[in-house]
């Protein structure tokens, strides 16, 4: 307030500029206390909840395999024949990839590099493929539509790649060649065979059931390795002792299984 020469009081006025905002948004970033309940600070919180779950799943995972000791199939054998090999579970979509012309051959490079590299490419690329902030399935078409494509694609595979092994191997058993005899089964040598734990596993036909074919045995072995075969066992699936004839009997079966042979 001030004072004119006449010694009266002059009036001051303020006048607001009304291009100024007063709502104008805050300069600084927001403080997580204006959410209560709705949000939290990457670290330490949210990154230490993260690393609890993550130790609670490896504490779990770590005592399952402690637990359960993991399945060992046999021992290799390049002699046998009725084996069938295929890949772990996890790497069954590749390998049935693998089988179509169109990624085998001489468009390997499509089925080993192009397509995995296209997958891992666009499941690498989907956060910035899609910005929005919504957080509903359907209101995310492009990493959705991504993930449900690579799951349905490795689903129907692995599914492809194991009917086609459970196939195989039906047709495998009790398959015999053209050019083998079927087995004479009034034979000495058969019926020690069947009285012993042979035939379970090797089929009524020496065409492998739970274990290998037979069929060509006397192509592939001597006496003597049939003999410690029979003496020793094989591998975990054929163990020591499970013949239980006598010495002549193993003589006459061995001597049965060196006349099994392919034409």
């Amino acid at each position: 307030m001030a004072h004119n020469q006449d010694g009266n009081h002059t009036q001051v006025h303020y006048v607001g500029d009304s291009r100024v905002r007063a709502d104008r948004p805050k300069m600084y970033p927001k403080d997580y206390s204006e959410f209560p309940g709705r949000t939290e600070a990457f670290f330490p919180d949210f990154l230490l909840k993260e690393w609890m779950v993550a130790a609670v799943f490896l504490v779990g995972f770590m005592t399952l395999v402690m637990a359960h000791e993991p399945e060992l199939g046999e021992l290799a054998d390049p002699t046998n024949t009725g084996f069938l090999p295929v890949p772990d579970w996890y790497f069954l979509f590749l390998y049935q990839l693998l089988k179509y012309k169109w990624a085998a051959g001489k468009f390997v490079v499509i089925g080993t590099v192009i397509l995995p590299g296209i997958a891992f490419m666009a499941l690498m690329l989907a956060p910035w493929l899609d910005g929005t902030k919504e957080r509903r399935p359907i209101k995310r078409p492009v990493p959705v539509g991504i993930m449900l494509v690579t799951l349905v694609a490795i689903c129907a595979l692995t599914w492809a790649a194991e009917y086609e092994h459970e196939l195989q191997l039906e047709s495998a058993i009790g398959k015999t060649p053209q050019n083998t005899k079927v087995i004479a089964q009034d034979e000495q040598g058969y019926q020690i065979y069947a009285k012993n734990a042979c035939i379970k596993c090797h089929g009524d036909n020496l065409e492998g059931k739970n274990g290998p074919t037979l069929i060509g045995t006397g192509n592939r072995h001597t006496a003597e390795e049939i003999t410690k075969y029979i003496d020793e066992g094989k591998g975990t699936a054929m163990p020591a002792g499970m013949f239980q004839g006598s010495e002549e009997e193993k003589r006459i079966l061995v001597e049965w299984l060196m006349k099994q042979k392919q034409q």
